[in-house]
């Protein structure tokens, strides 16, 4: 690993890890907090986001690691229109985060962006010179006031042979919750868009339920409407989670 990849593994590691428990203990110092681990599962039609299809039907496992208003975990998608047996795997993502969560409704984070193929020790961008990094870093920020909610995410690298970020991509979206359902919409440039300058990318409708099993076991059940003007694409994807 040369000085330039070790510099950025570092900065992820640092930024993933150290930054948001020094957020915890500053908020919980005055009381212990329990840690939880939860690990799961979720089933989708389609795997839509921000307005984009990566792929058909996914499995999306994760596991969250949560004390008091701070979590870290990681998250996948697993394309599951691809076969194995002929090398075609479908689209995959793996991804590390982490956030604080405010009790007044400020949400803070970070996220890392993987895709299995692009070596995973690689983060020095210098398109130049033909290196790219195998990840996507971004910063990202939510505030929820009543049933209005807006988020705020910015990419800060370049890698457009590798995670496809142009650098600097952001990405605004607007929610309210009206009833059982949420309303948004959502731009961006960058990666979002078709070509990168900023779009509105992403409006729809989504809701969820929970669907009776037993008289003790109900499985959440969530489902969405989502129109991209930008590429004149339209979606409904349902999933449930286990």
């Amino acid at each position: 690993m040369n000085t330039t990849t070790m510099k950025y593994f570092k900065y992820i590691i640092s930024s993933i890890f150290i930054v948001p428990f020094a957020l915890q203990i500053q908020a919980d110092s005055a009381q212990a907090q329990e840690v939880s681990i939860s690990p799961g599962v979720d089933l989708y039609s389609t795997y839509v986001w921000r307005g984009v299809a990566y792929s058909g039907p996914s499995v999306q496992p994760y596991i969250e690691l949560s004390s008091g208003g701070f979590a870290i975990g990681a998250w996948g998608s697993q394309g599951i229109d691809g076969s194995i047996a002929d090398e075609s795997v479908g689209f995959q993502e793996m991804d590390l985060y982490a956030s604080y969560s405010f009790d007044f409704g400020l949400s803070l984070g970070i996220t890392d962006y993987y895709y299995p193929g692009t070596p995973y020790f690689s983060y020095k961008s210098d398109p130049e010179n033909g290196d790219f990094s195998s990840h996507a870093i971004e910063f990202n920020g939510g505030y929820t006031i009543e049933n209005l909610s807006l988020a705020a995410n910015y990419i800060v690298n370049e890698s457009p042979e590798g995670a496809g970020s142009a650098g600097g991509d952001m990405y605004y979206q607007l929610g309210y919750a009206a009833g059982a359902a949420e309303l948004f919409i959502g731009g961006g440039d960058g990666w979002h868009s078709t070509d990168g300058d900023f779009k509105i990318v992403n409006v729809g409708i989504g809701a969820s339920k929970e669907i009776e099993v037993t008289e003790t076991f109900s499985l959440p059940f969530s489902g969405a409407a989502i129109l991209n003007p930008d590429t004149e694409q339209f979606y409904i994807v349902v999933g449930l989670s286990l």
